[in-house]
């Protein structure tokens, strides 16, 4: 077993001795404060140039992810986790705006959460959780139509698009 299905599962801790329960219950600014967690719980085949560290999601990781309920709703725990932080609720694979939206810190040029937001998408997608990348997708561009015209930038959009 790898790694990161370890970690997944709840069974090893990462790289500074961090559980994912321990993750799952940190406070926003605990989330945006510390950089290095987001490649934990949303892994990528490509090494993080920010958290060396950090797994790479593999090939069997993909399938193991892929065929694993309880890993599927565990990633979907995560999810929810960072939805909460960015303002954003999920109701199924549909995401929508939640009630401390307003609060949010990520609308605005070049915010380091954008980037976030693309390693979810992408890990979403491997992890076989299409419906969902889509539903934050579509909620990312309405929210860039409506609130994040001058904050969401047209390369920003096309990598969110490229990602589901």
């Amino acid at each position: 077993m790898s790694r990161l299905i370890a970690f997944y599962r709840g069974q090893e801790p990462d790289t500074r001795g961090r559980t994912i329960d321990d993750m799952w219950s940190w406070d926003h600014r605990r989330l945006e404060m510390i950089h290095d967690y987001i490649q934990w719980l949303f892994p990528l085949p490509e090494p993080s140039r920010f958290n060396p560290g950090a797994p790479l999601l593999s090939d069997r990781d993909i399938a193991v992810l892929q065929g694993d309920p309880v890993l599927q709703d565990r990633v979907r725990r995560s999810l929810d986790l960072m939805l909460d932080f960015f303002g954003l609720q999920r109701k199924g694979a549909a995401v929508s705006r939640g009630a401390d939206f307003a609060r949010v810190p990520w609308l605005e040029p070049l915010n380091h959460n954008h980037l976030r937001l693309t390693r979810i998408l992408l890990f979403l997608r491997h992890a076989g959780l299409r419906a969902e990348a889509q539903g934050l997708r579509a909620c990312l561009e309405d929210i860039a139509a409506h609130e994040g015209r001058d904050a969401i930038t047209p390369r920003t959009l096309a990598f969110w698009r490229a990602a589901v």
